[in-house]
């Protein structure tokens, strides 16, 4: 009874400083709302307003990862997640001018149909000449409702062309592959709702017909993602058994998926980099656990926590870290990154230049494609010693048998 009394009354004391904070805060916002409305000499935005409140508390917070995401916010990373875009179907980033660069085209885009390539610079979008100033609001322009309009403006070897271009739903293509060398090279970009799908494609493609004999994950640069669709491809080269799982506020620890005994046997390697965060450490990092491939970079992040989108009732939502999610077999990564086993740094012009690399300039990928074929040659040499262990002792079955029969005579 008494113990049980003990925990009852610090319960309830903890409770009771948390409505007095509370009831504290609320008083607080009160009085400057009071004041603000009774003499500021000016026109409240009362939309703006609520999200900035929103936005305060948050930072207040001090969650590394939270953040309030307004509902137009909210609907634009939803889209991201479920890897559609409605804009012009491009990836960009900012080039030193300030100018809008694009660094890839999407198949079947908009973009693609205007004739727009890689390495275009974007100038101008509507009535907006690119500054480095305003080069998010470029960015966001081009985004809008299917059929609309977008005019740019963009500059190929010194000449200007203007566009008019209609945006629609875009699906972003976050996997390519191709073959090197007799290796199948596969680059994720991020992990969404259509990751999956599109690496379920390309490793039919590779594997099915025979195409290689080892393959390389390239999440350099990967920045993550939903842990509902990496989990879906580990899923697809792991044996059975754990692959994520969650340890919550409360210390307890909940197994979030699990990997069937179907796996891809063949050699792997995985190329990180300090930009491979999250999701991309997590793929790498139970590969690793499950000793199916070797890493090949330099350390990535350190992002190891879980974040959980709650959607508020006008539409806008929270983004809060809800726990620290773990690898099959080794320990939490938040803060320290996934070790890369060999690594190797690129040069600062290098590192920018990451997504024009091939493997004749990329001493990583270079790296990569030597451990590959190694690791391809131990395992021919392995099952050479197998068959002739297996031949001399089939050899010396037959020399005993004969023995045997000698004996018998």
């Amino acid at each position: 009874f008494i113990i049980t009394m003990i925990f009852a009354l610090r319960n309830f004391d903890g409770r009771v400083l948390s409505i007095k904070d509370r009831e504290a805060m609320y008083s607080k916002l009160s009085e400057i709302d009071r004041l603000v409305r009774q003499n500021y000499n000016g026109v409240l935005d009362e939309d703006k307003l609520n999200d900035s409140i929103a936005a305060g508390y948050i930072e207040g917070v001090k969650d590394k990862y939270g953040t309030y995401l307004t509902a137009e916010q909210y609907s634009d990373l939803m889209s991201d997640y479920a890897g559609r875009t409605v804009d012009i179907g491009i990836a960009c980033t900012q080039d030193t001018s300030g100018y809008i660069k694009i660094v890839e085209v999407y198949a079947e885009s908009p973009a693609m149909t205007a004739g727009m390539k890689k390495g275009d610079l974007i100038v101008k979008v509507n009535d907006l000449a690119i500054t480095t100033e305003n080069y998010k609001e470029a960015v966001g322009t081009l985004k809008g409702e299917p059929g609309t309009i977008v005019h740019v403006t963009i500059r190929r070897g010194g000449v200007e062309t203007s566009l008019d271009i209609t945006r629609r739903k875009v699906e972003v293509a976050t996997v390519s592959y191709r073959v090197i060398e007799g290796v199948g090279y596969v680059k994720i970009k991020e992990f969404n709702d259509s990751t999956p799908d599109q690496f379920d494609d390309a490793l039919d493609d590779l594997i099915a017909k025979k195409q290689v004999s080892a393959l390389i994950f390239d999440v350099r640069d990967n920045p993550g993602g939903t842990v509902t669709s990496v989990t879906k491809m580990l899923d697809r080269l792991l044996p059975e058994g754990n692959i994520v799982s969650a340890t919550y506020k409360n210390g307890t620890t909940e197994v979030l998926a699990r990997s069937d005994s179907n796996e891809v046997d063949l050699p792997m390697i995985v190329l990180i980099n300090g930009r491979s965060a999250s999701a991309s450490e997590l793929f790498a990092q139970a590969l690793k656990d499950y000793s199916k491939a070797k890493t090949v970079g330099t350390q990535s992040y350190g992002k190891g926590s879980m974040q959980t989108i709650y959607k508020l009732s006008d539409g806008s939502a929270l983004d809060l870290t809800v726990a620290l999610y773990n690898p099959p077999k080794s320990s939490n990564f938040e803060g320290i990154g996934v070790k890369a086993d060999y690594e190797l740094k690129l040069s600062a012009a290098q590192e920018k230049e990451l997504s024009d690399l091939d493997e004749t300039n990329d001493p990583q990928l270079r790296k990569a494609l030597e451990l590959a074929g190694a690791t391809l040659k131990n395992i021919k040499n392995a099952l050479v010693v197998e068959a002739q262990s297996s031949s001399m002792a089939q050899s010396q079955d037959s020399s005993s048998s004969q023995d045997a029969a000698k004996t018998a005579e």
